[in-house]
C-alpha cells in the first residue's frame, strides 16, 4: 500500500487550520473568559479582604467605644452612688441632728415643766404655811407679844428717823395704834424713846381689835408698821422671790 502524501500534506494542512480554527474562534475566548473570571474573582476576593480589613477596624473600634461607654457608665454609676451615699450620710447626719434637738427641746420642755409644777407645789405649800403662821399668830397673840414687840421697836426707831421726818412733813401728831393695850411698861419705854427722836410731836397710844397683833405708827404722811402681817408680808415676798429664781429656800438671819 503506498501513501498519498499529498493527502496527507493536506490533512496536516486542514488539521492545522483546523487547530488554528478552534484557537482562534473556540479556546481564545474560552481563555479569555476563564482569565477575566478569574480576575473578576480576585478582584472581589481583594474586595472582601478590605472589607474584612475594614470591618475589623470598625469592629475594634466599637468595641473601643463600647468599653469607653463602659468605663464612662462605671464612673457614672460609681460618682452616682458616691452622691447617693453622700446625701444619705447628710440626711442621716440631719435626722440624728434633728431628733437630738427635739430630745434635748423635750428634756428642756419636761424639766421646766417640773420646775413649774415644783414651784406651783412650793407657792402651794408656803401659802398654806403663812395662813397656818397667821392664824396661830393671831390666836396667840396678847398683850404681852405687843408688849414684846413695842420693845424691839424701840432699838429699831433710830435708824428709821430721817426716813420718817421726811415721809411725815411738819406733822405734830403721832398715833401708836395697837391690837391690844399696850403695857404701862411698854408705852413709857416707846414713848420716851419716840420723844427723844421727835421732841415737838405729841404722842397717843390707841387700840384696834381689827389690826393684826404688832404696832403702826401714823405721823403725818408717814405710816410704819411693825405687825404680824408686815414680817408675814415680809417672809411671803422672800420666799415669792426665791421660788421665782428657783434657788432654795434658806434661812437668813437679817429677814425675821
Amino acid at each position: 500500500m503506498s501513501i498519498d502524501w499529498i493527502t496527507v500534506a493536506a490533512q496536516i494542512a486542514n488539521f492545522l487550520v483546523l487547530i488554528w480554527l478552534l484557537k482562534r474562534f473556540l479556546y481564545r475566548p474560552i481563555l479569555d473568559g476563564i482569565d477575566a473570571r478569574e480576575a473578576e474573582i480576585k478582584a472581589r476576593m481583594q474586595e472582601a479582604a478590605e472589607a474584612e480589613a475594614v470591618a475589623k477596624t470598625t469592629e475594634a473600634s466599637y468595641r473601643a467605644q463600647i468599653e469607653a461607654m463602659h468605663a464612662a457608665q462605671s464612673d457614672v454609676s460609681e460618682r452616682l452612688r458616691q452622691e447617693a451615699e453622700a446625701e444619705r450620710d447628710t440626711l442621716l447626719a440631719e435626722a440624728h441632728a434633728r431628733m437630738d434637738q427635739e430630745r434635748k427641746s423635750w428634756q428642756a420642755h419636761l424639766t421646766e415643766e417640773g420646775q413649774k409644777y415644783s414651784i406651783k407645789l412650793h407657792r402651794a405649800g408656803a401659802g398654806a404655811l403663812l395662813s397656818l403662821t397667821r392664824k396661830a399668830l393671831m390666836d396667840l397673840a396678847d398683850d404681852t407679844l405687843e408688849g414684846r414687840m413695842a420693845h424691839h421697836l424701840i432699838a429699831q426707831i433710830k435708824p428709821m428717823i430721817s426716813d420718817i421726818e421726811r415721809a411725815s412733813g411738819p406733822a405734830t401728831e403721832a398715833v401708836f395704834t395697837s391690837h391690844a393695850a399696850l403695857p404701862e411698861a411698854a408705852q413709857t419705854a416707846l414713848g420716851a424713846e419716840f420723844q427723844a427722836a421727835f421732841p415737838n410731836v405729841t404722842l397717843a397710844f390707841l387700840t384696834d381689835p381689827d389690826q393684826a397683833p404688832g404696832l403702826v405708827l401714823r405721823m403725818g404722811g408717814a405710816q410704819v408698821a411693825w405687825t404680824v402681817d408686815s414680817y408675814l408680808d415680809g417672809l411671803d415676798a422672800v420666799m415669792q422671790d426665791h421660788l421665782s429664781t428657783g434657788a432654795d429656800l434658806k434661812a437668813h438671819p437679817n429677814e425675821a
